[in-house]
């Protein structure tokens, strides 16, 4: 009967929207009790509809209530905190499948607030207090719950464990201690316990000193972007400005080369034309003279043929025919040839001068170097498109699939004379420079293959132009700027 009044003394002062022991309790109009502000808060947000209603019985009331304390109704409140007696606790603070209960509780177990290393109890904030009150448990240790505080008991022996075995690197009891474990190296539990926390610590403030050094590295990091990408855009807009240059002096030379031409056009074709008049004039005296000895030659009357012969008009100087030279659409073909001579030039000076540009960029060195590759897929990341150089083949070579495919003949190819041929071994450079970290695939049949690389500079005549790897003569195989050197065996 004790235990209904007392739940029925709670249910009494427990504020329903809370659900804890009322705190400035009122009661408004329909007879229901609640905490101040808790009423307060859910009549706020009915404002809006000027319609306010009891949480319990839902009645309704207009206009909003004055709020005034139950004085009455606090002072036995606050007897009843006075007295112990507490609210029923809320679902929430009892203990669930996977929380820590307390050990203390009977019936329904509340959540365990604490655990005690040295009881091997967890206990709820209430049968806590003795831990906080009494001198006697004050230097226990706390911790927050556990359920593994049976762990701490030695399943041989059913005693708590305060002692560390360093030999055997685990807890054990006092008994213990005397039997399987005589002899080892042993500490209490708490001064391993106090050790290892010293390493802990030692080994956060490492791992902190780390992480302040990799933050460093990582501002660096973010410093090289920044510099990297402005060193990039200065680059790009730097060579953009100097190739709109270039562009702008070949545009300067094509329009010089095509006003010279225009300009001996103009000559060339003024000095025809002036001939042609020349010539012209001439044919039209000499029809007028074959018109007049024509005329004179069929006059029957000789005194009169006699008498105007003397009075014909001189032939004049006639025109060296051999100044007319006839060439059929070569006028000019030898503009054409310089100027593809000079394409040819420029093509070859890119070429080669392409390689130191492509070397320097890959040159640029972030902070951190790309990793070897380890693997074909890595090594594949790497690879350059290879054709070989149909102009330093030997003869007994031929060069087909796009110059990507070389094969010794049985006869010597009809290939034009060129400086860069090889004369010895069958031998072929790549038509490509290689620079930076490059990675290609031979694939041959036959008797085999040597690959290399070398110089582009490497002799073309004579023994110094056999690649044999291990002769003092070949020097140039090794180098930054590289071709690829092919020898067919």
């Amino acid at each position: 009967m004790a235990n209904k009044r007392i739940k029925l003394d709670q249910e009494t002062f427990t504020c329903c929207i809370c659900l804890d022991l009322l705190r400035d309790p009122l009661t408004i109009p329909c007879g229901h009790n609640y905490c101040m502000n808790c009423i307060k808060d859910h009549w706020n947000k009915e404002d809006e509809k000027n319609l306010y209603s009891c949480p319990l019985c839902r009645q309704t009331f207009t206009p909003r209530p004055v709020l005034l304390k139950n004085t009455m109704l606090a002072v036995l409140v606050e007897q009843l905190k006075k007295t112990g007696l507490q609210a029923a606790p809320a679902d929430h603070c009892y203990a669930g499948p996977e929380d820590v209960a307390c050990d203390v509780c009977t019936g329904r177990r509340l959540k365990a607030f604490k655990s005690c290393l040295v009881c091997l109890v967890s206990y709820c904030e209430k049968h806590l207090q003795p831990h906080y009150d009494a001198h006697p448990f004050k230097k226990h240790q706390l911790v927050d719950p556990s359920n593994r505080l049976q762990e701490n008991i030695c399943s041989h022996h059913n005693e708590v464990m305060k002692i560390f075995c360093r030999t055997d690197q685990q807890c054990i009891c006092y008994l213990c201690l005397m039997d399987e474990h005589k002899g080892h190296d042993t500490v209490s539990a708490a001064a391993e316990r106090t050790e290892r926390q010293r390493e802990l610590e030692g080994s956060r403030l490492n791992i902190q000193q780390r992480i302040q050094d990799r933050e460093k590295d990582l501002k660096l990091l973010h410093q090289e972007v920044e510099a990297i990408n402005l060193s990039a855009d200065k680059t790009v807009e730097d060579s953009e400005k100097i190739f709109t240059e270039l562009i702008r002096l070949m545009a300067k030379r094509s329009s010089r080369v095509k006003q010279q031409v225009r300009s001996q056009q103009r000559t060339e074709v003024s000095r025809v034309k002036e001939l042609q008049e020349k010539l012209e004039q001439e044919i039209t005296e000499l029809k007028r003279n074959d018109a007049e000895l024509k005329l004179l030659s069929h006059t029957e009357d000789l005194n009169q043929l006699l008498l105007n012969y003397p009075s014909l008009s001189p032939l004049s100087e006639s025109t060296d025919s051999s100044s007319i030279i006839i060439r059929p659409l070569r006028y000019f073909e030898d503009v054409t040839a310089a100027v593809s001579g000079l394409r040819d030039e420029l093509q070859d000076v890119l070429r080669e001068k392409w390689t130191n540009v492509s070397l320097k960029v890959t040159e640029v060195d972030a902070l951190l170097s790309q990793p070897e590759p380890k693997t074909r897929a890595g090594f594949l990341k790497y690879s350059c498109d290879v054709t070989l150089d149909p102009n330093t083949a030997t003869t007994w070579l031929s060069l087909s699939d796009g110059n990507r495919k070389a094969k010794v003949m049985r006869e010597e190819q009809s290939y034009s004379s060129h400086p860069d041929r090889f004369s010895r071994c069958d031998q072929v450079l790549s038509r490509e420079s290689l620079t930076g970290r490059c990675y290609w695939e031979v694939e041959w049949r036959g008797g085999g293959v040597h690959v290399a690389v070398s110089y582009k500079n490497i002799m073309r005549t004579g023994i110094e132009c056999v690649a044999d790897f291990s002769s003092p003569f070949n020097q140039t195989l090794w180098a930054v700027l590289l071709h690829l050197l092919l020898i067919v065996v």
